[in-house]
């Protein structure tokens, strides 16, 4: 296929005798799918075969730039959009949506989720994001091995592919983090892992609620294809459908293994608010009779006996000591220490 890639940008082929504003990475790719990876701090030259033109989303010209295009005004709208739920559609002329992924930060995959916007025609694949996503960075470091794709919607399931590798690995991180938790909660070790698990439960509610989402839209793609959209544009919908079941259920034991834990370590801090409670009833019982026995000897009022006499303290203090011992032996034969 030999493509000129000003062809897929029309009346932007003034544009690209200078270098693209907000480019972040672009790729050609020959006949044979071997790719090229271009300067982005140079003007995109006119050649054989298709482009991968991947923009930053947050300055300002590189969306400029991409709203003066000849795309299509849904896929071009969607492009620059700040819309953060998931979206494919199909066309005759492209292919536009929005992926969730998981973002790329400093010290690898991160718990926040991002947002990749693309168009995809027969001979370019433009797309765009906010921040650092995981499965872009993974794609480019592919093609610098030198993977062959031969074609755009080849390229998205490359890029989508590498999203669903992306969540299996941070599902493997997850795991293991459960895995300590869970030894620690037996060990009675409670108090540090209980953010830890929450957290862990509501990242996967999250990504449970996006995997849903993009497995519903892969197999509503693979269904559009087969009522007559573009079959350049086709995708392997049940083998990326059958790795998203796969990942989701991942996900799912995940979730329901956090919210187990947490119920275990609610039911051990309720066990041990009930042990504090009994002692507290015990030392407040067997205290009680010296409790009476003080509050009746300090009334002010006479006819109080041993007032007169010299060991009238010893004497209280041996009723207190006798009714507190009666009361603590009479607990421990019913058995009421050790409940």
């Amino acid at each position: 296929m030999r493509v000129v890639a000003t062809t897929s940008l029309g009346n932007l082929g003034e544009a690209l005798t200078k270098p693209l504003a907000g480019l972040v990475c672009a790729f050609r790719f020959h006949a044979d799918g071997l790719p090229e990876e271009l300067n982005v701090d140079q003007p995109i030259e006119e050649g054989e075969g298709w482009l991968w033109l991947h923009f930053n989303l947050a300055d300002a010209r590189a969306s400029h730039f991409l709203n003066n295009s000849v795309l299509a005004a849904p896929a071009k709208a969607l492009l620059v959009s700040g819309d953060e739920h998931q979206q494919l559609h199909a066309g005759d002329a492209c292919v536009y949506g929005i992926l969730a992924d998981l973002v790329c930060g400093l010290e690898g995959i991160t718990e926040e989720i991002g947002f990749l916007h693309f168009v995809l025609t027969e001979s370019v694949f433009i797309s765009g994001r906010r921040h650092n996503l995981n499965a872009i960075e993974a794609t480019k470091k592919a093609l610098r091995r030198g993977l062959k794709v031969q074609t755009p919607s080849s390229l998205l399931e490359v890029i989508t592919g590498q999203m669903i590798e992306s969540l299996d690995r941070f599902a493997d991180g997850l795991a293991a983090k459960l895995d300590k938790a869970e030894e620690r909660i037996l060990a009675d070790e409670v108090n540090t892992d209980r953010q830890l698990i929450g957290s862990i439960r509501r990242i996967t509610v999250r990504l449970h609620r996006q995997l849903v989402t993009l497995r519903m839209l892969i197999y509503r793609f693979g269904h559009d294809i087969e009522e007559g959209a573009n079959p350049a544009f086709s995708l392997p919908t049940s083998k990326l459908g059958q790795r998203l079941d796969w990942l989701d259920t991942e996900i799912v034991e995940l979730r329901d293994r956090s919210r187990l834990l947490q119920e275990e370590i609610a039911l051990k801090d309720a066990e041990q608010t009930n042990r504090s409670l009994h002692v507290l009833a015990i030392v407040t019982t067997v205290f009680l009779p010296a409790t009476l026995v003080a509050g009746i000897f300090g009334m002010n009022v006479g006819g109080l006996p041993f007032t007169k006499d010299e060991s009238g303290f010893l004497s209280v203090m041996a009723l207190t000591v006798g009714a507190s011992a009666l009361v603590y032996w009479l607990l421990r034969r019913s058995g009421a220490l050790w409940k």
